[in-house]
């Protein structure tokens, strides 16, 4: 995993935006396709600004997967991480993307977890693009996350700090309109890819990735 810790957001979202290319153009020529996990938040804002201009990618070839979305939020909603992906990711590439298999929010949470598990690639991702949260979240795997289950998605309760990030971020006007559950890859399903790049900016998360550095 390469870890890409930054106080400049900007220079950042190049450095991770600019390697994660580079993976999935080796990858390419290596393999002749590729399958991706994509991440939303503050944190991946110039990563995919970076990403989606890169040259000599055939997007055509490469899979993308969705990291984790707020349970029951409308995909028009402006938190919707589905709406930020659409406008920040897939429609700003140059050609469609192989595929992109969004997480459905509004249909029932438990089905909707079953269905992306039988798209999952049976091996390991070849690139996963992700942040750290504030509480130290890996998606939403809120601590103490669970690491032992092997389903790739599952539904996640939102820890009130979690939460309390999202209006931080200006993402919902106060904590009551943020949602209490998510659903999330799992620990374990995005430790299985072949190369991991993680950005993590602004001193607010510097505590999370020292804890997080102290318990590797």
């Amino acid at each position: 995993m390469q870890l890409h810790i930054h106080p400049d957001p900007a220079a950042l979202g190049r450095a991770a935006g600019t390697e994660a290319a580079a993976v999935i153009r080796d990858t390419l020529a290596a393999c002749g396709t590729a399958t991706i996990v994509v991440a939303t938040g503050a944190s991946q804002f110039a990563t995919l600004d970076t990403l989606v201009a890169a040259p000599g990618i055939d997007w055509s070839r490469v899979t993308a997967f969705h990291l984790d979305e707020y349970a029951g939020l409308a995909a028009d909603h402006p938190a919707s991480f589905r709406r930020y992906l659409r406008e920040r990711f897939v429609e700003r590439l140059p050609v469609p993307p192989a595929a992109f298999h969004a997480i459905d929010a509004e249909t029932d949470p438990a089905a909707e977890c079953r269905r992306l598990a039988g798209l999952v690639p049976a091996g390991p991702f070849d690139l996963a693009l992700i942040g750290i949260g504030e509480n130290g979240h890996l998606a939403f795997n809120d601590p103490p996350a669970d690491f032992t289950t092997t389903a790739p998605y599952l539904v996640v309760d939102l820890d009130e700090a979690c939460r309390r990030q999202q209006v931080g971020e200006g993402w919902f006007p106060d904590l009551a309109r943020v949602p209490t559950q998510a659903i999330s890859m799992s620990v374990r399903r995005i430790l299985d890819s072949h190369r991991i790049v993680c950005s993590v900016p602004d001193a607010r998360k510097a505590a999370a990735v020292r804890g997080a550095s102290r318990a590797r």
